[in-house]
């Protein structure tokens, strides 16, 4: 892996740096997850060859540090990226964000203007209130969490046949988690989507078929000139569910 060097956080942000011709193509992963874990299997894809790709674990996630000062909001999240690209990539990348990392490419996007040629996000957080996870954590103050309910919501995930988002969460720093799970609920002004529809570059909004029942914005959003694309045999958890199906979806919203 690579490392980056965050002078504000005072902090190494980690990533694979997998080798490519085009555009490099950002990995974002969501809450209590790493895209260390999340997306191999979707970059060794054959939709995806030849691509480069930085997959990258967000601060306080996988193989990044865990800094204790740092805010972890999604707006924190969006800066770093943007630090990072505008060092490593500052011509022009592709940005692709799952469920909070989706609200984090946003942001990132909105930061980053014109170097952001395509923006893909599945699933993401696109209004104040969070999901069920999220909630449940933001209910606790920050220091229930952390002595206890971390470590609650890790064995919860792994007797509910979550393993995999256990393990990563088990990864997690603790107070991280907590603090991007009580941004995610708070949202933010203007909101994720809001700032998602004033963007201007060609936008694509993934979702995994079992989610379509519940959400309105797969008929709304192209409405509103938000490409959409559904990968087959998946839930909210896509990567997992269907890497195949995944980097399929992205490289059809890549030029």
């Amino acid at each position: 892996m690579k490392s980056f060097w965050l002078t504000k956080a005072n902090a190494n942000l980690l990533y694979h740096d997998i080798p490519g011709r085009s555009i490099p193509l950002i990995f974002i992963h969501g809450l209590g997850c790493a895209s260390s874990c999340d997306y191999p299997a979707v970059a060794a894809d054959p939709a995806l060859t030849g691509r480069r790709m930085l997959l990258i674990d967000l601060l306080g996630s996988g193989f990044s540090d865990r800094p204790a000062g740092f805010g972890y909001t999604v707006a924190d999240h969006a800066r770093t990226i943007a630090d990072v690209v505008t060092e490593v990539a500052p011509e022009a990348v592709d940005l692709f964000g799952h469920s909070m990392g989706g609200s984090v490419a946003i942001m990132a996007a909105r930061l980053l203007g014109q170097c952001v040629r395509n923006l893909i996000i599945a699933e993401p957080n696109l209004d104040p209130s969070g999901g069920v996870s999220s909630r449940k954590i933001a209910g606790m103050s920050e220091a229930d969490y952390v002595a206890q309910g971390h470590e609650d919501l890790i064995r919860a995930s792994r007797l509910d046949g979550n393993v995999a988002w256990a393990a990563s969460l088990a990864l997690s720093a603790p107070v991280a988690v907590y603090r991007a799970s009580r941004s995610l609920v708070a949202g933010s002004d203007p909101t994720w989507r809001a700032m998602l529809l004033e963007l201007s570059m060609p936008r694509t909004m993934i979702f995994g078929e079992l989610s379509l029942a519940n959400s309105p914005d797969a008929k709304l959003l192209p409405q509103q000139g938000v490409d959409v694309a559904v990968v087959p045999k998946a839930g909210h958890g896509i990567a997992a569910d269907n890497p195949s199906g995944l980097a399929t979806a992205i490289r059809r919203a890549l030029p």
